[in-house]
């Protein structure tokens, strides 16, 4: 009796064996049609991946500091243009900025200086209040802060998310084996890559915009308070005698047809003439 007993639960064990092995090849099986599935459909496996990292990101983005962009607009009149320039160039060195632009515009009897700055975020308000002590009144200034928190979140789980597409898409390349399945998951590849590219410009585009702020800069000084009666009749002389050059330059330019308008005037007196 105990044989038989032996007997019956060895052969119990062997059919539990074979069931499980048989369990674990039809898990397989399932996967191969999983991933055959995910060829045809990329659209599904976007799903799968974006669901799965979105849980992530989520209690990531908890994390994620705040991403601040912060320009300006300035304006003011100063006594002298080239030592306030000396001043603000020497505070932008001071603070690791750079500029990067610098044009001078003259407009009657104003001169001014427009000047385009990159500073580091950090060291934005300590600019700004060293510039701000040698200004008495400010005919424009405006600051203007943006919050792009969200937007970096965004780029960033998506991206995220595009690299693990990008993954998943690579282990599936390396199983196809028919040229049409090797050509359609390529050909997503590729699509997929451009999309990373992208996203990644755009992050680096924000966090450069966060990393540095732009401040443009425009100071200038007028003259009109300054020139006296006396000056205005120097300029007058100096004027006439420009015009004056200028009307001689002109007839020698058109000396042709004045000779030919003489010559046509003496012509009709004389044939006046002889008719009277």
């Amino acid at each position: 009796m105990k044989t038989v007993v032996k007997i019956f639960i060895i052969s119990l064990f062997i059919y539990s064996c074979n069931d499980s092995k048989n369990i674990g090849l039809k898990a397989f099986d399932d996967s191969d049609t999983v991933i055959n599935g995910l060829v045809s459909s990329s659209e599904n496996l976007d799903e799968v991946v974006i669901t799965g990292s979105a849980i992530k990101s989520k209690s990531a983005s908890f994390k994620t500091e705040k991403k601040f962009i912060k320009n300006g607009n300035i304006s003011f009149e100063t006594e002298d243009l080239e030592k306030t320039k000396a001043n603000i160039t020497a505070l932008i060195n001071k603070y690791g900025g750079y500029i990067s632009s610098d044009s001078q515009n003259f407009y009657g009897n104003t001169k001014s200086i427009n000047l385009s700055v990159r500073i580091p975020a950090q060291n934005f308000d300590s600019i700004l209040s060293g510039i701000s002590k040698n200004v008495t009144n400010f005919d424009n200034k405006d600051i203007r802060i943006s919050d792009v928190t969200e937007q970096f979140l965004d780029l960033e789980t998506r991206l995220k998310n595009k690299k693990e597409l990008e993954k998943k898409y690579l282990d599936i390349l390396k199983k196809a084996k028919s040229v049409k399945d090797i050509l359609d998951v390529e050909r997503e590849l590729g699509k997929l890559r451009e999309d990373i590219e992208s996203a990644e410009g755009r992050l680096k585009y924000l966090q450069n915009q966060v990393s540095f702020s732009t401040l443009n800069i425009n100071f200038y000084i007028s003259d009109s308070n300054t020139v006296g009666f006396g000056s205005k009749i120097k300029d007058g002389f100096a004027n006439g005698f420009e015009n004056l050059k200028s009307f001689f330059i002109g007839l020698i330019n058109v000396w042709p047809f004045v000779i030919i308008f003489i010559v046509l005037l003496i012509f009709i007196r004389k044939r006046l003439k002889k008719n009277t």
